[in-house]
This record gives C-alpha cells, structure tokens and sequence, in this order.
C-alpha cells in the first residue's frame, strides 16, 4: 500500500535566502520575495503547512521601477484621525525609507489573512549591503 507523503511543518528546516535588489524591478523582486516566504519555490509544498523560508534582502535603496511609476506611485496612511491621511510619493519614500517600500510591496502580495503578519516577521529588509545575519549563513539566490 502507497502512502502520500506529508511534511511536517516543523520537521521542514527552513533556509536563510539572502536576495540583493540592486537593480532589480521592484514588482518582480516581491513576488520571489513573497514565493520564498510561503514555501511555494519548494518542491514538497503542501497548502496549510509552513514550509517557508526567512528572507534577507540586501541594497534595497536600489530598486527599480519602469515606466511612470517613480513619478505616480503614492503610498498612504492613515493617523485614524479625521482629515490624518497622508501621501508619501515613491521617490521620497526611496529616499527616507527604502526598506518600507520592498516591505510594502511584498505584504500586498501575501495572503490577506493572519498568516500575512507571521510571514512579514521573516521578512528582514536593509536599505545598504550590510546586515546582521552573518551568524545564519543566508544563501545567496539571484531573483
């Protein structure tokens, strides 16, 4: 008799990737990114079991963008307050805060559930090449 062989979640050791983004479409980069965080690029990838692995991603005030997207992209948030909400245009964002805009890129790509949030913790973004992950030995994966 066959049996159809079913990973355990915490038996599946999950690798450190450590992506570079320089150059690197934004659009293209998250949905790897996001591929890698759920465990679909795996072979044994099972629906409902944590397979995925932690991602590092390095260079991240080098990403790029095509076309009109540099001067039309506008990130929003809200305060909560009547009249709080504001608009931070893509370049701006690029310039104070480079690891929001891969963060944000990838969250919308992931499952809008209560996985998303646990996901999004395996998720480390750096805006130069340095980080601090030495100590896992991040596997270096082209995107």
């Amino acid at each position: 008799m066959q049996k159809t062989y079913y990973p355990k979640g915490k038996a599946a050791a999950g690798r450190w990737i450590l992506i570079d983004a320089r150059g690197q479409n934004l659009g293209r980069l998250a949905s790897r990114v996001a591929q890698a965080l759920l465990g679909k690029d795996r072979p044994d990838f099972t629906p409902g079991v944590d397979l995925g692995d932690v991602v590092v991603v390095i260079n991240a005030e080098k990403v790029a963008v095509t076309g009109r997207r540099a001067d039309d992209k506008v990130y929003l948030r809200a305060s909560g307050y009547p009249g709080g909400l504001k608009a931070t245009p893509f370049r701006e964002q690029l310039a104070r805060h480079p690891e929001r805009v891969i963060q944000s890129a990838v969250r919308g790509m992931l499952p809008k559930n209560r996985q998303r949030q646990r996901l999004m913790r395996r998720l480390h973004v750096y805006a130069g090449s340095k980080h601090p992950h030495k100590a896992q030995r991040p596997v270096s994966v082209g995107a």
